[in-house]
């Protein structure tokens, strides 16, 4: 299975770029989209100037629990950047999302409650709601992490859209969004909470 086969078959529809769409990235931002390939596992990401955004990590379930998802996360922590990430609200049905959440939690991550993501799936049509993880080795702000996800946004998932999907993604201000006073729970403290 390749690189892509693998991501396709362990992230849902609505959070998958395109084969074409991912290689593109690869090739035309060089500087800034990289792939982390090994036997056991897939890692994608984004690298600017003041922060890592991290697309997608795949970890083989041959090789879960031997550490390799932590090792991933310190190479990228010992980059010295705040790193982001995208996950999708807990899903008490399907343990697979608490697991990863708990596993950015033990990793240091904390839950950006301030902003909220929601944009339409080009494959589905159907809202696909998100919710923003951030880890950072100074103070960051949320603010600071919404105003790098808008950056991310627009230079990494909207990238030539409309040629890849026929359609474009909405404008990063009508998906992207940012409020103090957001009814929204930790979904790490949430976490806490399930396991008593």
């Amino acid at each position: 299975m390749n690189w892509y086969e693998k991501l396709n078959e362990y992230f849902p529809v609505e959070e998958m770029k395109s084969k074409e769409h991912m290689e593109t990235l690869l090739k035309e931002k060089s500087d800034v989209y990289y792939k982390d390939e090994g036997e056991h596992h897939v890692l994608m990401y984004a690298e600017f100037d003041s922060f890592l955004f991290i697309d997608y990590v795949y970890v083989s379930t041959a090789s879960r629990g031997q550490g390799l998802g932590h090792k991933l996360i310190e190479k990228m922590k010992a980059k010295g950047k705040p790193i982001i990430l995208e996950v999708e609200p807990v899903d008490y049905e399907e343990t697979d999302t608490a697991k990863r959440l708990r596993f950015y939690q033990r990793e240091g991550f904390k839950h950006a409650q301030s902003i909220g993501y929601s944009r339409k799936s080009l494959a589905t049509n159907e809202p696909n709601q998100m919710e923003i993880l951030y880890w950072s080795p100074g103070d960051e702000s949320e603010q600071d992490i919404y105003e790098k996800m808008k950056k991310m946004y627009t230079q990494i998932h909207t990238y030539k859209d409309k040629q890849f999907y026929g359609k474009s993604y909405q404008d990063v201000d009508e998906v992207l969004t940012i409020d103090q006073d957001r009814e929204a729970d930790d979904i790490l403290d949430e976490l806490d909470k399930t396991k008593n």
